[in-house]
């Protein structure tokens, strides 16, 4: 994950966060424009997280809870005031983005794959996010509803190509997704911390819950696609995580729905 120097964090911080901060270096760690992600240079580290008021709450929850499974770091603070403010303690390792784990892809396709099925094989019970398939397939159709459709997600001709066949094909296999499974909901390369290439821990499971494995297996396959900048490991990837639990009809289903952004 970047690491940017910067002397403070922009606008304003809550005096519950200047305490925590306190006078330690401070890196600007932001991948996405919707939250901000700063890494804080104290003890083992931290990394303080700050979006829009209430979005943040259910990924303090499902943090919480995938450390509680010794899945993910420890949460130390969440404030809620013109903004959100998630604090956790730093995982020890890198992401799968690092190029000790890129250089080897292969090895890196079964991993993820392998640590994959063992998330999705945790006991669900007492997750705070139930049905996170309800708040997705939801999402999707609010997405529709309102005209969006990421033309940029799959390469020219691949999955439906217009905004009224990917609702259709949706339509017709939403109702097989399932809510049964614990799910990371962004499972990509930089989302995953390894540690000579054991697990260390996830990262951002904000759209985390119990739901429907498919969910993840199609982030798996974008974020080898996207990242090794081919498609190659598609069947090794599945392969790798047990064809057993695969159902290639809900893949297509969630990639219809992630159309809708």
């Amino acid at each position: 994950m970047k690491k940017t120097p910067i002397s403070n964090i922009p606008g304003a911080v809550s005096e519950e966060i200047r305490s925590i901060l306190g006078s330690t270096r401070i890196y600007d760690s932001s991948c996405s424009p919707e939250a901000r992600v700063y890494f804080i240079d104290q003890g083992n580290g931290l990394y303080l997280k700050t979006a829009a008021a209430g979005t943040l709450a259910s990924e303090a929850k499902m943090a919480a809870f995938f450390h509680h499974k010794a899945l993910g770091p420890e949460v130390l603070a969440y404030f809620s005031d013109q903004r959100d403010w998630l604090v956790t303690a730093a995982v020890q390792g890198e992401d799968c983005v690092a190029s000790q784990y890129l250089s080897n892809p292969q090895k890196l396709c079964d991993t993820i794959a392998q640590e994959l099925r063992r998330l999705h094989e945790v006991d669900i019970a007492g997750c705070p996010v139930p049905d996170r398939t309800a708040v997705y397939l939801a999402q999707a159709e609010q997405g529709f509803f309102q005209g969006r459709f990421d033309v940029t997600l799959f390469p020219e001709g691949v999955g439906p190509q217009t905004a009224e066949q990917a609702y259709e094909l949706l339509e017709q296999s939403k109702g097989n997704l399932r809510s049964d499974t614990l799910i990371h909901g962004d499972y990509c390369l930089p989302n995953i911390v390894l540690r000579d290439w054991k697990l260390a821990g996830f990262i951002d499971v904000g759209c985390g819950g119990v739901g429907d494995r498919h969910i993840d297996l199609f982030w798996g396959l974008w974020t080898l696609e996207f990242n090794l900048k081919t498609n190659a490991y598609r069947d090794r990837f599945l392969d790798a995580y047990g064809r057993d639990r695969v159902d290639e009809s809900l893949l297509e289903a969630v990639a219809a729905a992630e159309r809708f952004g």
